[in-house]
């Protein structure tokens, strides 16, 4: 297949939606050779700052000499974005190659009647990372967890060590509706005897994941155990930090915008510390360099200094309150807000947090089969009726939100990392 029937088969798989098991992607890995099993692995999961905290494993280990595999979701505009070698997107060349090799074995598969249902769409992304992975023999892969952890496509692998970040509500049609089962879905990529590194800080979530870890014989760190392990300062237009890890201690100011960032770093700093002691020599001022140069976009993303336009992919309630906080710090101009989200997502609690920040709120729809339309979306929040505009097209509330903010203004785009990708594609 070249790109474009690639881009096709993708999208006809898409619209198979959302299905849990680990045992499609088994059966396709192992009929692949397991490529999944040729080089190390850490696997990343939690509610929110699992890309964060990627991406900046993977700077630090790329500066530090090391062929790094990066695989996350979703993607903001093209869909290669998910996979990486270093900076390095793979190529369309690449992915269509490695893919139409996929799609093949599925066919051959799914005739065979080896597979009971066809893979999903995620599954599928899964698979063609681990393969393209092999073939470019990295040093090391770093994975994101999709959705939950259990079930999730990412988790047939062994890794070195297990990393959770957060834990907050989300996704409780599948994951459940308290933090405790929250926890338990995410703890699911927990191995036995396989290190846990948690930056869940003590409460109710810790304890699940505590316990899990008990349970598996894993040895378990927190990241925020220590008294006094992390503090913050906010200074002129930036965050910086300091954290403790042993007898180390760490200063620094994280490229990556928003206080959030200051606790993904530090848990950075304890995954690098682990790999230090048990895998590859890191030296300090690698992770610091990376932790300090890392880019990933959608989050706090700056994408216009005239007007300020700042795009950013939260869409729970910890992602908004951190947003919230970022913009009561930082941003003093009048703001406009333009707003999207999936239909499914706590509107009414993201509208409480976000739309008192602004002066105009423009609700719009990024083209996805769960996304909200404005009016839904309006209908479900009438408290907030004077201040809502409806514009169904993302270009034209853009527009309308720069207008309305004027050039003493700011313009904040959120609700989903989907709404970020469609923005992002008018900043190319």
């Amino acid at each position: 297949m070249n790109y474009e029937q690639c881009l096709k088969y993708l999208e006809r798989i898409q619209n198979l939606g959302i299905k849990f098991g680990l045992d499609n992607v088994r059966k396709i890995l192992a009929s692949l050779g397991n490529p999944q099993k040729k080089y190390p692995t850490i696997i990343v999961g939690g509610t929110n700052g699992k890309g964060s905290v990627c991406a900046m494993l993977t700077r630090i280990l790329s500066l530090s000499g090391f062929r790094t595999g990066l695989f996350t979701s979703p993607h903001l505009v093209y869909v290669e974005e998910r996979i990486r070698i270093g900076d390095e997107l793979i190529s369309r060349k690449s992915f269509s190659q490695v893919l139409t090799t996929l799609k093949e074995k599925i066919d051959e598969l799914m005739a065979l009647e080896r597979l009971q249902f066809p893979p999903t769409y995620f599954e599928i992304l899964t698979c063609l990372a681990f393969l393209y992975f092999s073939i470019q023999k990295v040093d090391m892969a770093v994975l994101e967890v999709g959705m939950g952890g259990r079930f999730d496509a990412t988790n047939v692998v062994k890794p070195i060590v297990s990393v959770i970040t957060t834990i907050s509500h989300e996704h409780q049609k599948f994951l459940g509706n308290s933090l405790s089962k929250i926890a338990f879905e995410k703890a699911g990529i927990i191995k036995q005897g396989i290190p846990v590194i948690c930056g869940v800080e003590r409460g109710e979530a810790y304890e699940t994941i505590r316990k899990r870890a008990l349970e598996f014989q894993s040895p378990f760190s927190g990241v925020f155990d220590r008294k006094g392990c992390f503090l913050e300062k906010k200074g002129g237009e930036v965050y910086s930090f300091f954290y403790q890890h042993g007898e180390e201690k760490y200063t620094y100011t994280p490229s990556l915008l928003g206080e959030y960032q200051g606790k993904n770093a530090a848990i950075v700093i304890f995954v690098c510390g682990f790999i230090n002691e048990n895998w590859k020599k890191i030296e300090k001022d690698k992770v610091i360099q990376g932790i300090e140069s890392t880019r990933w976009e959608g989050r706090l993303d700056v994408v216009s200094k005239n007007p300020l336009i700042l795009v950013d992919g939260a869409h729970n309630e910890e992602g908004a309150e951190s947003l919230r906080k970022y913009i009561l710090d930082f941003v003093s101009s009048p703001v406009t807000l333009v707003f999207a989200v999936m239909r499914d997502k706590k509107i009414e609690k993201l509208a409480d947090i976000l739309f008192p920040l602004a002066k105009k709120v423009i609700l719009t729809r990024f083209p996805y089969f769960r996304a909200a339309t404005p009016e839904e979306m309006k209908e479900r929040v009438p408290e907030f009726r004077n201040s809502i505009k409806c514009e169904p097209d993302v270009k034209e509330a853009l527009e309308a939100a720069i207008q309305s903010a004027g050039s003493r203004g700011a313009v904040v785009v959120a609700g989903s990392i989907y709404l970020a990708g469609e923005v992002k594609k008018l900043f190319p």
